[in-house]
């Protein structure tokens, strides 16, 4: 039987003061890149301020006209209403029924993006779409229309997205005082695995290759509109549009990231390659989005990696706060 993996952790957490105090950290792997076949997402919110809970939606069959509140997952503010399905698969944690998994980190990208009227936060947006759809597929096509619809009211973000068959890694981020958000989904392929830190990854993308790749039509032309691209469309890169790192954001953010393909990559990742992106010291030589692993992964290898402390890397540092954040 096909299956799917959530794994979650909660720790501590140590931030240089001048990085942003978002501390969550993906790692996706692809049924070819696990022991057993099974896809896996690791879903890692590293905060003192954070406590282990487990949401339940149980299946339910609605009325026509029924209506579902929407409230700010991090805040709890109420931001409205919107029309409630015929149907609603159960859901338990960020994992539904059918097992399509959605995990998240926030990287927030530009500003002025963000939609202060838009009726559909990060939070909302997974769960919705957990109640509401079967596979990955399913779930980009309904974050894509909810977004349309209702508009988008956080920062940007990248899903982790899998069903028991395809991993995919998302990522969204709104127009502003327009309604909606640009976004692109990529496939990773099988036997390859991915991570994500609080720090846009997708760079270029097929513009092609539907079977791979989806996105919003506007993702290339509302970056022209507003400036944050002038060249080619494929040469347009998403994460150098909306979301361009800076030194802060790489050093707190993609060195896990980092950290995390030199552990499950071995070889297969030239992890001394790319210490002077991970670093922020060289934004241009950006890691790639997947890498294929070691070996076949299990539950405890994923785990382990979220569990590293930078052990025998230069970002360990004897005193423990030059190096910044300790633990992917």
């Amino acid at each position: 039987m096909k299956r799917t993996f959530l794994l979650t952790l909660l720790a501590a957490c140590l931030l240089v003061p001048a990085i942003r105090a978002w501390a969550c950290t993906n790692i996706i792997v692809t049924k070819g890149a696990s022991a057993d076949g099974s896809c896996m997402i690791s879903y890692l919110a590293d905060s003192h301020q954070l406590y282990g809970e487990l949401y339940h939606w149980p299946a339910a069959d609605w009325p026509a006209g029924s209506m579902t509140d929407i409230y700010d997952w991090d805040s709890g503010r109420y931001l409205g209403r919107i029309p409630q399905v015929p149907h609603t698969f159960q859901v338990t944690g960020n994992i539904n029924e059918h097992q399509l998994i959605i995990g998240e980190t926030t990287f927030g990208g530009r500003e002025g993006l963000s939609n202060p009227d838009g009726l559909i936060d990060y939070g909302s947006l997974i769960y919705l779409t957990l109640q509401r759809t079967r596979t990955a597929r399913e779930a980009i096509a309904t974050i894509g229309d909810l977004l349309a619809k209702y508009g988008y009211a956080s920062e940007g973000e990248t899903f982790s997205i899998a069903d028991t068959e395809e991993a995919w890694i998302m990522e969204i981020i709104g127009k502003g005082k327009e309604k909606g958000a640009v976004w692109v989904a990529i496939r990773i392929p099988d036997g390859e695995i991915s991570a994500h830190a609080n720090c846009s990854r997708i760079h270029h993308f097929p513009l092609n290759d539907p079977d791979n790749c989806l996105y919003a039509p506007d993702v290339i032309s509302f970056a022209r509109k507003m400036g944050f691209f002038t060249g080619r469309d494929e040469d347009f890169s998403f994460c150098d549009a909306y979301a361009p790192a800076s030194h802060e954001t790489l050093r707190g953010c993609e060195t896990r990231t980092w950290a995390a393909f030199r552990l499950l990559g071995g070889k297969n990742f030239d992890a001394d390659r790319y210490i002077d992106f991970a670093a922020g010291d060289n934004p241009a030589n950006k890691m790639p989005l997947t890498i294929r692993p070691k070996k076949k992964l299990t539950v405890k290898d994923v785990a382990d990696a979220q569990r590293d402390h930078f052990e025998g890397t230069p970002f360990l540092a004897p005193d423990g706060l030059r190096s910044g954040r300790q633990g992917i």
